[in-house]
């Protein structure tokens, strides 16, 4: 009569797209038959479902079998095939070092077994490791040439998550998601920040595909992903024009881009509580006056070196009255025949920031040569830092030409819509007034007020403006 001896009977599967563990019953099915037919106890089953064994991911089961071998729980293992256990030579050796401290030697199979203990069942055991390991090497190297083909031809790639903007065939647009790209796009090139976009999502209950929030990150990530405006994306290089429509223009995904991948851009500013924070300056001495609150007044003060500024201390206003005047007047000015004329040049503008565009790009492309060239040492250190030093200085000159000139593109939401704007204006969210402010205003100087005045005169706001 057969010896019965406890095994410990392992399954696994790579892939389980639907979910159902089809692949693992299968397995297990097959590996009780085989012990049964031996006449071996299954002292436990280790499922590892949906885990590579080549991918080098934790595998639970798998990591707690072999702890149980050490704890002397198992006397022989199985599986369906030495490849459910190991598909690299480095993991058999682990394997082969836990059986040997536990003194194990049977690793059987439903197609055969192997004794450990025996130089003919290593060998055996590490030539299929070898196998095993190259068709896993030889797989992963035809997926991703058979993932480039794709790519080249334009064609989506299966699996994962839908993106937003898509239906689950990742061509056909979801026209509620694609308006709602487009509006985000709109608001963040009209100056709106990311986190305020974040809070319009939240208040019209538009989640993600996955049905979370709407975190600045993601936000940022999908207006930067090429594939809204009909780009194909392998590995973060463009290949060419997608299979599907663009949802918005390669313009304005290029000015989107430009605007959020820009050096100077802050991105972990505290958020603003007044709308002209960082905007006032004094008219005596120039210097920025700060926002303040006294009991329940707002006030915006010029802030001298006794109370820790550095300005007079001579000029403090009411809030409330200069953000409705300058308000006021920057909706009047989106009506104007004189920002009118101020833009006559935006086509010329366009041209030069698409030219310093594409100086900058070229410029970082050089510094990423000089790096090269230095560590290669065909260079030497004192000629790298004085080429890095120029273009260094290039780049920063063209970068602030370039902030100066993208402020123009940034009036396209609103241009002719002052009338508008004022109606919706006490319904809209501070960063939303903040940036149609920002858009045409540079700074806003506060003149001195007149002894005993109840009220801040209109003459003491003088808004300077941008265009």
């Amino acid at each position: 009569m057969p010896e019965r001896r406890a095994v410990a009977i392992y399954a696994r599967i790579s892939q389980d797209r639907d979910g159902q563990q089809l692949g693992v019953r299968r397995q297990l099915s097959d590996c009780r038959a085989e012990a049964d037919r031996l006449g071996w106890t299954v002292a436990e089953e280790y499922v590892d479902d949906d885990i590579s064994a080549y991918s080098g991911k934790a595998r639970p089961a798998y990591q707690r079998m072999l702890e149980d071998l050490d704890a002397g729980h198992i006397d022989a293992v199985m599986a369906w095939h030495v490849d459910r256990l190991y598909r690299r030579p480095s993991e058999l050796e682990q394997f082969i070092s836990a059986c040997e401290r536990a003194r194990v030697s049977d690793l059987h199979t439903v197609s055969g077994s192997f004794d450990l203990a025996t130089g003919d069942g290593m060998l055996v055991a590490r030539m299929l490791a070898a196998v095993a390991a190259n068709e896993s090497d030889s797989k992963r190297r035809r997926g991703k040439r058979k993932m480039q083909e794709i790519a080249e031809a334009g064609q989506p790639h299966g699996g994962g998550t839908r993106p937003f903007g898509f239906l689950p065939d990742r061509v056909t647009h979801d026209q509620t998601e694609a308006e709602v790209i487009r509006q985000i796009a709109e608001r963040v090139l009209a100056g709106e920040s990311l986190p305020s976009v974040g809070r319009w999502m939240d208040a019209n209950d538009i989640r993600t595909v996955t049905g979370k929030q709407w975190r600045t990150p993601v936000i940022r990530g999908l207006l930067l992903n090429r594939r809204i405006c009909g780009e194909r994306v392998h590995n973060g290089k463009v290949m060419g024009p997608a299979a599907w429509e663009p949802i918005i223009s390669t313009e304005t995904a290029d000015a989107l881009h430009r605007l959020l991948t820009a050096p100077e851009r802050r991105t972990n500013r505290a958020a603003r509580n007044y709308l002209l924070s960082g905007m006032c300056r004094c008219a005596k001495c120039g210097n920025k006056m700060v926002s303040s609150r006294r009991y329940e007044t707002r006030r915006y003060i010029c802030r001298s070196g006794l109370d820790g500024g550095s300005g007079c201390g001579s000029i403090t206003v009411t809030a409330e009255p200069v953000e409705l005047i300058v308000a006021r007047a920057t909706l009047m000015r989106l009506d104007s025949r004189e920002l009118q004329d101020a833009l006559a040049g935006r086509v010329r503008d366009d041209a030069q920031a698409a030219s310093l565009y594409d100086k900058i790009a070229a410029d970082e492309g050089k510094l990423v040569e000089l790096a090269g060239l230095w560590a290669s040492d065909d260079m030497t250190t004192d000629g790298w830092k004085r080429a890095k030093a120029i273009i260094e200085q290039r780049l920063t000159e063209n970068r602030q030409r370039l902030s100066r000139l993208s402020g123009t593109r940034q009036l396209d939401a609103y241009l002719g819509q002052g009338g508008a704007l004022q109606a919706q204006w006490s319904g809209l969210n501070l960063d939303r007034q903040r940036a149609i402010v920002k858009v045409l205003v540079d700074h806003v100087v506060i003149n001195p007020g007149v002894i005993g005045a109840r009220s801040v005169a209109v003459e003491r706001v003088r808004p300077v403006w941008r265009f």
